[in-house]
Protein backbone atom coordinates (compact mmCIF):
# COMPACT_ATOMS: atom_id res chain seq x y z
CA UNK A 1 0.00 0.00 0.00
CA UNK A 2 0.99 3.39 -0.62
CA UNK A 3 0.63 6.65 1.34
CA UNK A 4 0.39 9.75 0.73
CA UNK A 5 3.07 12.15 2.88
CA UNK A 6 1.84 15.89 3.56
CA UNK A 7 2.92 18.06 5.93
CA UNK A 8 0.83 19.52 8.22
CA UNK A 9 -0.16 23.25 7.34
CA UNK A 10 1.20 22.65 3.71
CA UNK A 11 -0.76 24.28 1.09
CA UNK A 12 -2.55 21.19 -0.88
CA UNK A 13 -0.67 19.92 -3.73
CA UNK A 14 -2.33 20.21 -6.94
CA UNK A 15 -2.30 17.71 -9.69
CA UNK A 16 1.03 15.89 -7.68
CA UNK A 17 2.18 14.61 -3.96
CA UNK A 18 5.19 15.90 -2.24
CA UNK A 19 5.70 12.78 -0.98
CA UNK A 20 4.75 9.07 -0.98
CA UNK A 21 5.54 6.12 1.38
CA UNK A 22 5.22 2.42 1.40
CA UNK A 23 6.82 -0.91 0.94
CA UNK A 24 7.18 -3.23 -2.20
CA UNK A 25 9.28 -4.35 -4.61
CA UNK A 26 10.68 -1.06 -6.65
CA UNK A 27 10.19 -1.06 -10.24
CA UNK A 28 12.52 1.52 -11.82
CA UNK A 29 10.83 2.49 -15.42
CA UNK A 30 13.75 4.63 -18.05
CA UNK A 31 12.16 7.65 -19.50
CA UNK A 32 9.42 7.55 -21.82
CA UNK A 33 8.99 9.70 -25.16
CA UNK A 34 6.11 10.04 -26.88
CA UNK A 35 6.84 7.13 -29.63
CA UNK A 36 4.86 4.36 -30.47
CA UNK A 37 6.36 0.58 -29.11
CA UNK A 38 8.10 0.47 -33.10
CA UNK A 39 10.12 3.61 -31.83
CA UNK A 40 7.96 5.87 -34.27
CA UNK A 41 6.61 9.47 -33.59
CA UNK A 42 2.63 10.00 -34.76
CA UNK A 43 2.25 13.34 -34.16
CA UNK A 44 4.84 16.64 -32.90
CA UNK A 45 2.11 17.98 -30.70
CA UNK A 46 3.03 18.09 -26.81
CA UNK A 47 0.16 16.95 -25.02
CA UNK A 48 -0.43 14.08 -27.81
CA UNK A 49 3.63 13.26 -27.42
CA UNK A 50 3.13 13.53 -23.29
CA UNK A 51 0.20 10.93 -23.49
CA UNK A 52 1.64 8.71 -25.44
CA UNK A 53 4.67 8.35 -23.28
CA UNK A 54 2.45 7.90 -19.94
CA UNK A 55 0.76 4.95 -22.12
CA UNK A 56 4.21 3.51 -22.63
CA UNK A 57 4.71 3.96 -18.67
CA UNK A 58 1.47 2.03 -18.30
CA UNK A 59 2.58 -0.91 -20.59
CA UNK A 60 5.60 -1.57 -18.34
CA UNK A 61 3.80 -1.27 -15.36
CA UNK A 62 1.44 -3.62 -16.68
CA UNK A 63 4.26 -6.00 -17.89
CA UNK A 64 5.58 -5.98 -13.91
CA UNK A 65 1.90 -6.85 -12.80
CA UNK A 66 1.64 -3.35 -11.36
CA UNK A 67 -0.99 -0.28 -12.20
CA UNK A 68 -0.65 3.23 -12.06
CA UNK A 69 -1.80 3.30 -8.49
CA UNK A 70 1.79 2.02 -7.84
CA UNK A 71 3.44 4.96 -9.04
CA UNK A 72 5.30 7.15 -6.52
CA UNK A 73 7.37 9.32 -8.74
CA UNK A 74 7.06 11.03 -12.02
CA UNK A 75 10.06 13.28 -13.48
CA UNK A 76 9.20 15.39 -16.42
CA UNK A 77 11.41 16.23 -18.96
CA UNK A 78 10.18 18.87 -21.25
CA UNK A 79 11.37 21.03 -24.08
CA UNK A 80 9.34 24.02 -23.67
CA UNK A 81 7.56 24.94 -20.61
CA UNK A 82 5.81 27.44 -22.68
CA UNK A 83 3.84 24.45 -24.43
CA UNK A 84 3.65 22.72 -20.94
CA UNK A 85 1.93 25.89 -19.30
CA UNK A 86 -0.51 27.08 -22.34
CA UNK A 87 -1.81 22.94 -22.59
CA UNK A 88 -2.24 22.62 -18.30
CA UNK A 89 -5.53 21.39 -19.20
CA UNK A 90 -5.46 19.19 -21.99
CA UNK A 91 -2.38 17.75 -20.43
CA UNK A 92 -4.68 17.12 -17.27
CA UNK A 93 -7.67 15.10 -19.45
CA UNK A 94 -4.75 13.07 -21.09
CA UNK A 95 -3.11 12.28 -17.43
CA UNK A 96 -6.49 11.44 -16.31
CA UNK A 97 -6.75 9.62 -19.35
CA UNK A 98 -3.97 6.84 -18.21
CA UNK A 99 -2.82 7.58 -14.75
CA UNK A 100 -6.47 8.05 -13.61
CA UNK A 101 -6.79 10.29 -10.11
CA UNK A 102 -3.64 9.02 -8.37
CA UNK A 103 -1.13 11.98 -8.48
CA UNK A 104 2.75 10.69 -6.86
CA UNK A 105 5.75 12.73 -6.25
CA UNK A 106 6.39 14.77 -9.37
CA UNK A 107 9.13 17.06 -10.62
CA UNK A 108 9.15 18.99 -13.61
CA UNK A 109 12.28 20.09 -15.62
CA UNK A 110 13.12 22.15 -18.94
CA UNK A 111 15.94 21.03 -20.75
CA UNK A 112 17.62 22.21 -24.01
CA UNK A 113 16.47 19.44 -25.77
CA UNK A 114 16.24 15.22 -25.79
CA UNK A 115 18.08 12.88 -27.41
CA UNK A 116 15.31 12.22 -30.18
CA UNK A 117 14.90 14.84 -32.42
CA UNK A 118 11.30 14.99 -31.99
CA UNK A 119 10.92 14.11 -28.61
CA UNK A 120 9.16 17.16 -27.00
CA UNK A 121 8.66 15.03 -22.94
CA UNK A 122 10.48 12.13 -21.73
CA UNK A 123 8.71 10.93 -18.47
CA UNK A 124 10.80 8.24 -16.26
CA UNK A 125 8.33 6.71 -13.11
CA UNK A 126 9.17 4.78 -10.19
CA UNK A 127 6.47 2.57 -8.96
CA UNK A 128 6.09 0.27 -5.57
CA UNK A 129 4.33 -3.09 -6.08
CA UNK A 130 2.87 -4.32 -2.76
CA UNK A 131 4.47 -7.40 -1.68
Amino acid sequence: MVEIVHPDGWPPAKGYSNGMVGEGKTLFIGGQIGWTKDQTFETDDFVEQAEQAMRNIADILRSAGATPEHLVRLTWYITDKRAYVAEQRRLGEAYRRVFGRHFPAMTLVQVVALLEDRALVEIEATALIPN
